[in-house]
């Protein structure tokens, strides 16, 4: 029950966190490019491979808490479904060097990012 009610409430704030963190840069980019999707999931990424390292391999904490930050904070402040859906609607507005760099740019930095993350929490 712990890690339900957990993922609800980090759920809420890895949400609220994606919604501000994208508002904040996309005021800030004057560019087609999808800058504040690519941020939130690219240290999205990095977080999941420093929060997961460290808590199976650093720290033995409770199953609930790690759930908790990885499922429900990281979960809902990364987001696939908009990253697809930003390179659809770049590729359907005849951009298709930006939605491919959406797209590639994203998985390549996002597993660099994870790596950084868990070469990180390895170090510590």
């Amino acid at each position: 029950m712990k890690a339900v009610i957990g993922v609800a409430l980090a759920g809420s704030l890895g949400a609220l966190a994606r919604y501000g963190l994208d508002a904040f840069i996309t005021r800030r980019a004057s560019s087609a490019f999808p800058w504040g999707i690519f941020a939130i999931n690219i240290s999205g990424a990095f977080l999941l491979g420093l929060v997961f390292t460290v808590m199976t391999e650093r720290w033995a904490g409770d199953t609930w808490l790690r759930t908790t930050l990885t499922v429900g904070f990281i979960g809902s402040y990364t987001t696939f479904s908009t990253l697809s859906y930003q390179t659809y609607r770049l590729a359907s507005d005849r951009m298709l060097g930006l939605a491919a760099a959406n797209m590639v740019g994203t998985c390549a930095a996002g597993l660099v990012a994870v790596y950084v993350g868990i070469l990180l929490a390895r170090a510590v």
